[in-house]
């Protein structure tokens, strides 16, 4: 599917909603929840310019094989720097198409993509104390439940920090993977995110997104 074809928008609630696969292909499944930066392409402090964009090794067949086991994939992200006024909404469309298109000439695809830039610092319209959407808060996670019917429950999160995990955790998923990648470098998103494990969610940590290939639950 061209990237053009994408039905993408901004709702009313300033935030990015994009359902790209029909519900018949997602209703029922547990999905592969992605955080964005850091995680499928390589950490750039905001981000924002198509030619900035490198997908971190081994992401390309992470999608792909999830594709290939009728995962469905979706790209949960924070984006500040909306908030904060350094890019607009323009600038993430146009690096949105150029990771998406990236990930199309692989073969691979993204089902969905969600995005928040509200924050504490940031201006009008985006200011807000505790934005639902805002991970580690879980609302972008669910609102993809209630869009795509996905099995939420038995649905796994990885990321390179803590706040992925923790978005993850309050959603119910049922496990989320720390990355060791972008700001996953750092020992206490690590930690942060190891002490989220308990009886009904799992956690591991890995050097990469390619470590999902052999050590995530949903391709086994």
């Amino acid at each position: 599917m061209p990237p053009d074809s994408f039905n993408s928008f901004v709702t009313n609630e300033n935030v990015w909603s994009q359902i790209i696969s029909k519900k018949d292909l997602t209703s029922g499944r547990p999905a592969l929840f992605l955080d964005r930066d850091g995680a499928i392409v390589e950490e750039v402090n905001y981000l924002h310019r198509p030619e900035d964009v490198a997908l971190i090794p081994g992401a390309i067949d992470v999608i792909r094989q999830a594709n290939e086991l009728n995962i469905p994939v979706i790209i949960v992200t924070n984006q500040a720097g909306i908030g904060r006024d350094y890019y607009g909404w323009p600038h993430f469309m146009d690096v949105q198409k150029k990771i998406l298109t990236l990930l199309s000439y692989a073969g691979s695809a993204i089902d969905a993509v969600f995005a928040c830039p509200h924050h504490t610092d940031a201006s009008p319209p985006y200011f807000h104390k505790n934005h639902p959407w805002r991970k580690p808060n879980p609302g972008m996670l669910i609102t993809a439940q209630e869009l795509m019917e996905i099995d939420l429950g038995a649905s796994w999160v990885a990321g390179d920090r803590s706040s992925d995990l923790q978005a993850g955790f309050n959603a119910g998923c049922r496990g989320g993977i720390q990355l060791q990648t972008g700001h996953g470098v750092h020992d206490i998103e690590r930690d942060k995110s190891l002490s989220l494990a308990n009886e009904t969610f799992d956690v591991k940590s890995l050097e990469s997104i390619l470590d999902l290939l052999t050590e995530l639950p949903l391709f086994k």
